[in-house]
């Protein structure tokens, strides 16, 4: 991994663990989505043009069909995502799918697509995923709660951190490819792509306008904040995953949890945090090893 990747890796996970915090605290649904995507379709609408105006006339029907399916499956996941984060604490659902998505789409990348890791990649890779695991709860996630109800939401996190997880992998998988072997314009793909995640979400808005009215006022602010920072974050991947592997970009996104465990634990109050530190530990040493493998 080059220096340039490694730096726009961390970079991104600052801002993508900071956005997260956000959307947690809008406790919003598909409409907050749709919010989100409206607001990034308008603040970002310049740099689409200036980006589009001269590429995307030349794009043909591999092009589409990737900007399509990338739109598909970011909706998925968002909605996932948010639902998740409604039934259950961000410090289990975020690691949970930030742990198991890069873990599935360096697989993908490792058997489907011919790339190659080192032993040192490898060991990478399971610091990341082991200190995923310690961040979520470790041991205790298995174990028996005394209190029915959390021990709901803990399962409730993880059964949605992991469909959020696979949901990562195959837009990671999707993205990665756009960019990396037909040589698409992250700006674009994600900018175009974002086109399609409102034209999907349209509809749960359209469905009860006046209920929507009152989200929107109570919840404009955080998908203001979305829309203006996630692209920013998800973009300087898509940069990444020119420079470098798939199967090491995947797994080294997961440095946003050094910054979740150490500022989100705190700001939302949410489990304890010696496990969490380790963890983080953990995940540090993965991406050091992901770099240097």
């Amino acid at each position: 991994m080059t220096p340039l990747a490694f730096s726009l890796i961390v970079i991104a996970g600052l801002i993508h663990a900071g956005w997260n915090i956000v959307a947690k605290k809008a406790s919003g649904d598909a409409r907050f989505a749709f919010f989100t995507a409206f607001l990034m379709m308008v603040l970002w609408a310049p740099v689409g043009w200036w980006f589009g105006r001269s590429e995307v006339p030349h794009w043909g029907a591999l092009e589409w069909r990737l900007v399509v399916g990338s739109g598909v499956l970011h909706v998925v996941y968002f909605v996932v995502l948010l639902r998740g984060y409604r039934k259950a604490d961000l410090t289990v659902v975020y690691p949970m799918a930030r742990g198991s998505g890069p873990l599935l789409s360096s697989m993908v990348a490792i058997v489907f697509l011919g790339e190659r890791i080192s032993m040192l990649g490898l060991t990478g890779i399971a610091g990341v995923v082991g200190g995923v695991f310690l961040i979520a709860g470790g041991p205790d996630l298995w174990r028996a709660a005394r209190d029915p109800l959390a021990r709901d939401r803990v399962r409730k996190g993880v059964a949605y951190g992991l469909l959020t997880g696979a949901m990562i992998a195959c837009y990671t998988v999707v993205d990665g490819y756009a960019v990396k072997w037909v040589a698409m314009s992250p700006i674009l793909l994600d900018y175009v792509g974002n086109f399609v995640r409102v034209g999907l979400l349209a509809p749960t808005v359209m469905r009860d306008p006046a209920q929507a009215r009152v989200l929107w006022l109570r919840q404009w602010r955080y998908a203001f904040v979305v829309a203006l920072f996630s692209p920013v974050a998800y973009v300087l991947v898509l940069y990444a995953m020119k420079e470098a592997p798939l199967s090491h970009v995947a797994p080294a996104r997961e440095v946003s949890m050094l910054f979740a465990a150490l500022i989100g634990g705190h700001l939302l109050g949410e489990g304890e945090r010696v496990p969490r530190l380790f963890g983080a530990v953990l995940i540090a040493s993965g991406v050091v090893l992901l770099g240097l493998g």
